[in-house]
């Protein structure tokens, strides 16, 4: 054998070895295992019972009326605060209105349901209509939450309507409606740690 050939031969197996330590260093062991997660949210529910607060006819100046409703979370989250948006509209029978039918009626938020006497907060409906739910929330709602709605729980709301006598000619609001619509809303307590 030449050497040529020898040589050829020699520089044939070197590669072929370096090769094979080459295609070595990057065989290794593997293992791996799959986790199976899950995020779920929970939910927000509140409920008002009943439906409709109040519903009355015929009423005039000087008339008052008591109604006592529930705020109820029937959600699986804490509930940290109650926000209410108050908005109306008035049906103005006779067309001669030049006052707001909402600033004659007076709306008390009464605190001490045994003797229904003990008032939180007391306004017109127009006042409440202007009112940001935060401020709501802060002269009405949380005096009476304190801390939210927890889980399953029922809070009790009275409130008194009062179409306000004021002394003065009221006759443009015989025969004319008020329609009154509240919007609860729920918010979450804050974030934690799990």
């Amino acid at each position: 054998m030449g050497i040529k050939r020898k040589l050829s031969m020699g520089i044939i197996s070197a590669m072929l070895g370096l090769s094979l330590v080459g295609v070595g260093t990057y065989a290794y062991f593997s293992d791996s295992e799959v986790t199976h997660n899950t995020f779920a949210a929970g939910t927000l529910d509140l409920s008002v019972e009943p439906t409709e607060i109040i519903n009355v006819e015929n009423i005039k100046p000087g008339d008052q009326m008591l109604r006592v409703f529930e705020l109820q979370n029937n959600g699986s989250l804490d509930i940290g605060k109650v926000l209410l948006e108050t908005d109306y509209t008035v049906n103005d029978a006779k067309g001669d209105n030049t006052d707001d039918f909402g600033k004659h009626i007076e709306v008390e938020f009464l605190y001490n349901l045994d003797k229904l006497d003990e008032v939180i907060y007391k306004t017109t409906l127009a006042e409440l209509k202007e009112m940001t739910p935060e401020a709501v929330n802060k002269h009405i709602l949380d005096p009476q939450l304190g801390n939210g709605l927890s889980v399953g729980s029922v809070d009790d709301f009275a409130v008194k309507f009062v179409f306000v006598d004021n002394g003065e000619d009221q006759n443009e609001f015989q025969g004319d409606s008020l329609e009154l619509e509240w919007t609860f809303k729920a918010e979450q307590t804050l974030g934690e740690q799990n």
